[in-house]
């Protein structure tokens, strides 16, 4: 099982990622040097939306979609649908 998750950063900006472990993943953003390189300048980071995908194909997908071709008021329209 995957996820497609986002999180806030610290600064109000917005990190889209997969996890095949979510938790384990929000810790390291948080507290390790295993989080992206954008998180750790601006921690902490708080999840706010997540997405189930049986494969990791279909989870980057979605990914991309909501990473690149998003504008930050329709992420917050999806945050905000939950």
């Amino acid at each position: 099982m995957y996820f497609v998750y986002i999180v806030k950063c610290a600064d109000e900006t917005f990190y889209t990622g997969i996890a095949t472990e979510l938790e384990r993943r929000i810790e390291e953003h948080n507290n390790s040097d295993k989080g992206a390189k954008y998180t750790r300048a601006r921690r902490p980071v708080r999840l706010v939306y997540s997405e189930e995908y049986p494969d990791r194909s279909s989870a980057s997908k979605r990914e991309y979609e909501i990473k690149k071709k998003m504008s930050r008021s329709e992420k917050l329209k999806l945050i905000e649908s939950v």
